[in-house]
């Protein structure tokens, strides 16, 4: 596994439920990232985020960790 990957891997395993997102919570930097908060505030979901705008790394490294290409 890379180092990426094993990073990306410790955070989901830390956490309940993660939020790999453009931006932050408070100021989301897309509209998918900014509904995908709003959803899980109004269900009162807790949630870690991870801005993928800060480290291109994880930005790249979430597509093939996740499988999903976008």
């Amino acid at each position: 596994m890379s180092d990426v990957n094993s990073r990306i891997a410790d955070i989901v395993t830390a956490n309940d439920v993660v939020l790999f997102m453009k931006g932050t919570p408070l100021f989301p930097q897309c509209g998918f990232s900014s509904r995908a908060v709003a959803i899980l505030d109004h269900l009162g979901v807790a949630f870690e985020s991870v801005d993928v705008l800060q480290d291109m790394d994880i930005r790249q490294g979430i597509k093939t960790y996740s499988d999903w290409p976008t």
